[in-house]
């Protein structure tokens, strides 16, 4: 397939079917736009909406985020899953209020270096928050790219895509070619190996269940703790809530406190302010 059929191709779907009323779409805000794709990292865009109305309306400013509590933050998040996100929100807030003027900075190396922004996350705001062309992979963008360039071929390399991102990527809008291609990708049958392109990615990594996991734990954790009085629950009363090896607990709280989740408290643990 050439290029110009490629972008025919996406353009013309996300023309009759692109997903235009996503929240996020609607604002040119940094800020905004910045919450929306911590948000988005592995969750998907129907279970991030109602989360990131709630987040944008009881933290609506890097100044508003910085000031506020932790546990503020974590219970506003409580539902939406990988609890640590919270906390790089909470910590980058604070950095570009102290160090950038309360603006999200607009260099994709000094992106990077804030707290859960990675790679693939720096090209995508420097895309959605400034409309710059940059190249960067995601789920849907990579499934995208592998059934149309590599249909027949098995461990392909981010690397190996980049060229094509590179050919086909808007220079003039962007912003508006990566949401047709995320929402191609989104659109496309994902439910078993043989019809799911990410599968033959050199990256692809089957993820482990939930139930039963040190992460189903984590979760468990922090909602006790975030429902008592004071953010704060007995350690022995949370164990035998949980109903686990006291090993494991322990590993788990240890964990917990070294991430900046929890603090312990004599016998108690709390939830770091």
């Amino acid at each position: 397939m050439t290029i110009a059929t490629f972008k025919k191709t996406i353009w013309a779907y996300y023309r009759r079917a692109g997903r235009v009323n996503l929240p996020w779409r609607h604002t040119r805000d940094p800020y905004a736009i910045f919450i929306s794709e911590i948000m988005l990292q592995q969750t998907q865009a129907s279970r991030v909406e109602k989360y990131y109305k709630k987040f944008i309306k009881r933290f609506p400013s890097f100044r508003v985020l910085a000031r506020a509590e932790t546990s503020d933050v974590l219970k506003t998040w409580q539902g939406l899953g990988y609890n640590r996100r919270a906390i790089f929100l909470k910590r980058t807030a604070e950095i570009v209020v102290a160090k950038y003027g309360r603006r999200l900075p607009r260099e994709r190396a000094v992106l990077e270096q804030l707290p859960g922004v990675g790679k693939g996350t720096s090209g995508s705001l420097m895309a959605f928050a400034f409309n710059k062309p940059e190249i960067f992979i995601e789920t849907n963008i990579r499934r995208v790219f592998i059934h149309f360039f590599f249909p027949k071929r098995w461990n392909v390399t981010d690397m190996e895509m980049e060229c094509y991102i590179e050919r086909s990527v808007d220079r003039k809008n962007p912003r508006e070619w990566y949401w047709a291609l995320m929402d191609y990708g989104a659109a496309m049958p994902t439910a078993a190996p043989r019809v799911n392109p990410n599968c033959r990615s050199a990256h692809y990594k089957k993820q482990s269940p939930f139930a039963g996991s040190d992460r189903e734990l984590r979760g468990k954790i922090m909602r006790s703790t975030l429902s008592q009085k004071r953010n704060k629950i007995s350690a022995k009363e949370l164990l035998k809530e949980l109903a686990v090896p006291r090993e494991r607990f322990i590993d788990i709280i240890k964990n917990l406190t070294k991430e900046g989740f929890i603090v312990k408290r004599g016998d108690y643990i709390c939830v770091k302010k």
